[in-house]
This record gives structure tokens, C-alpha cells and sequence, in this order.
């Protein structure tokens, strides 16, 4: 698993030297098809993924499907009300069992009618589960591990990660207040962009485009000059986006919150794809996947308190989101196309309060990859 040389040496840069003036990465930081595999793995299969939102299945029997690096997945409530992640690939002849979501009380394979419980154990195997040999106890679904973190669930695909604990020490006193695990989906959804999933992640952790390019929609809220990083962990980094003193904020909130965190929203971004603005009363979140080294996938959602449903404003928070989502997306194709011209380059970061993200991303990805033979 190569690296790009330009990309490799820059990671080794920044590992062995600490202090050096924040700059971007390379282009092919952004779009070379070396980074894919070794990103896959070591980052994503390896790390701790977002799949969603355990109020997606509020009762023993809901489940919802999807796939994230080729594999199909269930996300379900089982009888004792435990979330799991199962894999979606019937253990007879490879068959997914189930499509989009729903309810049941079992799991069967439409192929050859094979069925599992809600923890992935076979129940009947038609015309096989007597033949001498055969072992129902063989033929359980995989479950893999997870994470439940304020709502949402993070599952690790290859069960060798880290504690997620681990990875957010510190983290949790920038947003227990906000008690998002109170909060409930509006109605998550699944898109593909053209698009590399660090240019995606790194603009929505980054105030700097803020009063640019959402100048008539997160500018009169939170303007860029009014952003305030907070120090970064081993798997996290976020920053503070206070709220103008013209905005009036919102009402319905927690009655933990201080009067500080009435008044801004909290950015933060668990390495490697999710990233969240968790605001008094709801939050919007993406779980950014590559699919390709200049294709994604996020799977993005608006949650929120239950009195914001109650007045009605839960889907407008959603629509407000889909504008933002879609005035970053017109600037990040720019983006992306800029990047393979012969004369992109490297740039100087803003200060940190404005894209210190940035550079601690690139500081996570120098610990995790720089070790990596280069081409």
C-alpha cells in the first residue's frame, strides 16, 4: 500500500517536526488513487465509522441496511434492546438478506428462505439443518463491534481498533451539556459527490469559508471571525462557532447547558469521517466514506430535541442543512477541479481559529500513515 511521494514526505515532514509553519497538503493528498487503499484500511476499516443513529431503530425488530467499503450491513435493535451491527451476507450461498429498512423478528434470506434472529444466529436452514454434519452454531451472522456515543453508533470493521473511549478523551465535556442522545433524526439520507472525502471533511470542520461562502446563511450566525478552536485529541479536533450577538438564539434547550453554550454551536470531527455541529436544540451530522479517490459517500442527518418536532421546525432545520450542504458542494467541486491543475501547490493555512482543524487532521493522518513505504 504506496503513498504518493510528494503526500509521503510531507506526512514524514510533519511527524518529525512538529513546529512547522501550518501549510495544505499536497495535491495528490486530495486525489491520487495511491491514497485509497492504504486510507481504506488503515483509517476506516481499521478506525471507528459512523453508521448512524440508535433512534433509527427505536424498537426490538427495526432495522435499516447499508453497505460502506463492500460491505452490507444491518444496523438492528434486538429483543433485549441492544443495538448491533450485522453483516448483511446470508452464511449460505453469499445472498443479502435484507434491503432499506423496516421491522421483523427475524432476518430471511429471500434466496433459499435461510432465517436468523435478531443477533444473527441461524434459526432454519431448510433441507440443510438436518444433514448429518451441519452445525447451526457455525452459521451465525457476523457481528461486529460498536460504539454507542450520545446516539451514535460507530461500528469497527475489522474488530481490531483502538477503544473508542480512546480515541475522544476529553472530548465529552465540550458536548455532554447538549445531551444529543435526547435528540432524534429528522430522516437520515445517503448521497454520492464527486468529490475526495478529506476535501468534504476538512471544509465542514474548518470556519474559515464560513462567512464566504454561506454569506446569507451561516454568516449572520455564526460569521468565521467569531470562531474558537479548542485543542485537539488523539482521534478529535472541533472548534467553537459562537453566535452573533444579533442572532436570538434558540429557546428550547437544556437545562444543563451554561449561558455560553446557549449561545454558539460545537464543531467536532471524530477522525476519520464523522463530523457534527451540535447546536442547543439539534445538530447536523455527516458520516463521510470514500468511495472512489476523487468519489464519496456521506450519510448526513439532522437530529433534534423533541420540542423542535413539536413546533414544526424539525424539517426546516433539515432543509436549512441541505442549503449549506449545496452551497459547500458547488465550491468543493471548484475545488477539486483546481487540484489537478499542473500549477496547484501547496498553501499557508489560516490561524488556528479558523483552519486549525485542518492541521490537526494532518497531524492524525502523519501518526497514522507517514510510517507507510512511499512509491
Amino acid at each position: 500500500m504506496n503513498l504518493p511521494i510528494d503526500t509521503h514526505s510531507a506526512l514524514k515532514e510533519l511527524r518529525e517536526h512538529e513546529s512547522l509553519i501550518p501549510r495544505t497538503m499536497p495535491p495528490s493528498f486530495y486525489k491520487d488513487a495511491d491514497m485509497l487503499p492504504t486510507e481504506t484500511e488503515e483509517l476506516f476499516i481499521n478506525g471507528w465509522v459512523c453508521v448512524g443513529r440508535a433512534d433509527e431503530v427505536p424498537e426490538p425488530g427495526d432495522y435499516y441496511t447499508l453497505e460502506m467499503f463492500s460491505e452490507p450491513l444491518i444496523v438492528a435493535r434486538n429483543q433485549d434492546g441492544q443495538v448491533s451491527v450485522l453483516s448483511n451476507v446470508c452464511r449460505h450461498r453469499g445472498s443479502q438478506l435484507l434491503s432499506g429498512r423496516g421491522h421483523s423478528k427475524r432476518f430471511t434470506c429471500p434466496y433459499h428462505r435461510w432465517s436468523y434472529d435478531l443477533d444473527g444466529k441461524l434459526l432454519s436452514a431448510p433441507l440443510v439443518d438436518k444433514s448429518e454434519g451441519f452445525d447451526k452454531k457455525q452459521c451465525k451472522l457476523p457481528n461486529f463491534k460498536i460504539h454507542e456515543w450520545w446516539g451514535w453508533i460507530f461500528v469497527n470493521l475489522s474488530g481490531t481498533a483502538d477503544s473508542f473511549e480512546s480515541q475522544i478523551i476529553g472530548l465529552d465535556s465540550y458536548i455532554q451539556n447538549y445531551h444529543p442522545e435526547e435528540m432524534r433524526s429528522v430522516g437520515a439520507e445517503s448521497e454520492d459527490w464527486p468529490l475526495n472525502w478529506k476535501c468534504l471533511a476538512e471544509n465542514f470542520m474548518e470556519g474559515y469559508h464560513i462567512t464566504p461562502v454561506h454569506r446569507d446563511t451561516l454568516h449572520p450566525m455564526t460569521p468565521t471571525r467569531l470562531c474558537e478552536k479548542i485543542p485537539a485529541g488523539v482521534g478529535y479536533t472541533g472548534y467553537r462557532a459562537h453566535y452573533n450577538n444579533s442572532f436570538q438564539g434558540r429557546s428550547q434547550v437544556h437545562p444543563d447547558m451554561t449561558e455560553q453554550e446557549r449561545a454558539l454551536s460545537m464543531m467536532v470531527w471524530v477522525y476519520p469521517g464523522f463530523v457534527a455541529a451540535v447546536s442547543p436544540n439539534s445538530a447536523v451530522y455527516m458520516s463521510i466514506t470514500p468511495t472512489g479517490p476523487v468519489d464519496l459517500q456521506t450519510r448526513w442527518d439532522v437530529i433534534a430535541r423533541e420540542e423542535v418536532f413539536e413546533d414544526g421546525e424539525a424539517e426546516e432545520r433539515k432543509e436549512f442543512a441541505r442549503s449549506f450542504n449545496l452551497e459547500d458542494r458547488e465550491r468543493l467541486l471548484d475545488v477539486q477541479k483546481g487540484l489537478s491543475s499542473r500549477f496547484a501547490t501547496r498553501g499557508h493555512l489560516a490561524p488556528p481559529d479558523f483552519e486549525g482543524t485542518v492541521w490537526d487532521f494532518y497531524h492524525y493522518m502523519a501518526k497514522k500513515l507517514a510510517g507507510k513505504d512511499s512509491a
